[in-house]
């Protein structure tokens, strides 16, 4: 079992949650998050003042998967989250981390099958 985490424009979620339906991937968290990388903020004029706003609104999924929806999920991530062709700075971040352990709480079911 894996946990992947994937960080991506709020603007590419409904794109993103598209391509995760096309394989067969119907279970995530999203949370609104902020952050920078190389994009390293932007400008903004506020009241004729010019000000750099360091953090950068993103939206962060989490997902649970079995190993064999591993690579198709992360496929789906970066083909509903790039920008364009070749993407942008700024398009986003995947990691996939091991997952000792699921429990789903109504059932007491574990492992696997609790995804």
């Amino acid at each position: 079992m894996k946990l992947i985490i994937a960080i991506i424009q709020p603007s590419k979620l409904e794109s993103v949650k598209e391509a995760l339906t096309d394989v067969e991937v119907v279970r995530l968290t999203v949370m609104d998050c902020q952050g920078f990388g190389r994009q390293k903020g932007q400008t903004e004029v506020y009241r004729g003042r010019e000000l750099t706003v360091n953090l950068l609104r993103k939206v962060q999924l989490q997902i649970a998967v079995n190993e064999d929806f591993v690579e198709p999920t992360v496929n789906a991530i970066i083909n509903g989250g790039r920008s364009g062709d070749k993407g942008e700075v700024g398009d986003g971040k995947i990691f996939v981390l091991p997952l000792e352990d699921c429990i789903r709480i109504r059932t007491g079911e574990r492992g696997q099958e609790a995804i």
